[in-house]
């Protein structure tokens, strides 16, 4: 079976229908190599340091380094590309608001043996999520060519409609085959894990994720990224960290103050009553969306 696959001059809302239809969709070379060598420059002293998993889940030949926002200003460019912001908005548009879940870049070593084929939104103490309930809008960015030989990502095609407790062997899943730059976009809920490594290489990935805003994140941003460095970043990208109104009564500070006024002392109190009246509207049908609101078409 051939990937689901779209060029890289497809649209947010493009993607978002594919991702739909399919649970998955590749993306190819929608990032530069020139961006790729940035962020790999810029992570290599943390990825060197960094240890190998202690369990076969995460993998004893496989690193996961985290904290790219803070390591990585170069990586801020894929966590705000628009045309990723534009995706997560629309898929995940039934939430309040979406956030950063997670930013890691994940080094599959070679003769690491295929990663147990599994559903992300397990994450959450396995809570039963509705079947028709999007909690996630994940991306896996290709910082290698991804081969079947060196374990590219595996996907089980239309495992996102099949529910939990469900076991897939290799044999039922396809490669997400694609060249450095590539992005792979994939659900919560659709089947998927590393392949084995049986190349001399080690096959990169970086891995991003984005919630809906009422869930608590996978990786901290408030501290995998520390406050003098986050007192440095722009306001639009700080809301996507998390820095915003989950939703109504979700992640205010102090007297119920926009999140923003833990770093910006300048920033203005939001209202209760205001955030009441856009909670109700809400409510009917109205929008409540305290995240970026992407240009993209």
């Amino acid at each position: 079976m051939i990937p689901n696959r779209l060029p890289n001059t497809a649209t947010a809302e493009q993607v978002n229908q594919s991702l739909r239809a399919h649970g998955y969709v590749i993306v190819d070379e929608l990032a530069s190599p020139e961006l790729m060598d940035r962020i790999a420059a810029e992570m290599a002293p943390y990825i060197e340091q960094t240890h190998y998993g202690k369990d076969t889940f995460i993998g004893h030949q496989t690193k996961r380094t985290g904290s790219l926002i803070a390591r990585s200003p170069a990586s801020r460019e894929l966590v705000m590309h628009p045309v990723v912001l534009g995706t997560a908005e629309r898929f995940l548009e039934h939430a309040s608001a979406f956030q950063l879940h997670l930013t890691q870049i994940i080094s599959v070593f070679p003769d690491s043996p295929a990663q147990m084929l599994h559903q992300d939104e397990l994450a959450w103490d396995f809570f039963p999520f509705p079947d028709d309930y999007q909690v996630q809008c994940n991306l896996l960015w290709a910082l290698s060519d991804y081969t079947e030989e060196n374990g590219a990502t595996r996907i089980v095609p239309d495992s996102q409609f099949v529910g939990r407790k469900q076991k897939y062997s290799e044999e039922q899943s396809i490669p997400a085959v694609m060249k450095r730059g590539s992005a792979l976009f994939y659900t919560g809920k659709i089947y998927h894990g590393a392949g084995a490594n049986r190349s001399d290489g080690i096959r990169q990935a970086i891995n991003i994720t984005y919630a809906v805003g009422w869930v608590r994140q996978e990786e901290n941003q408030y501290l995998s990224c520390p406050r003098e460095i986050a007192q440095t970043l722009p306001d639009d990208l700080l809301k996507v960290m998390g820095y915003q109104y989950g939703c109504f009564a979700i992640g205010y500070t102090r007297d119920f103050e926009d999140p923003l006024t833990a770093l910006r002392d300048d920033v203005a109190t939001v209202d209760m009553s205001v955030a009441l009246v856009d909670a109700q509207r809400a409510d009917n049908g109205g929008s409540f969306r305290h995240n970026l609101k992407s240009e993209s078409a």
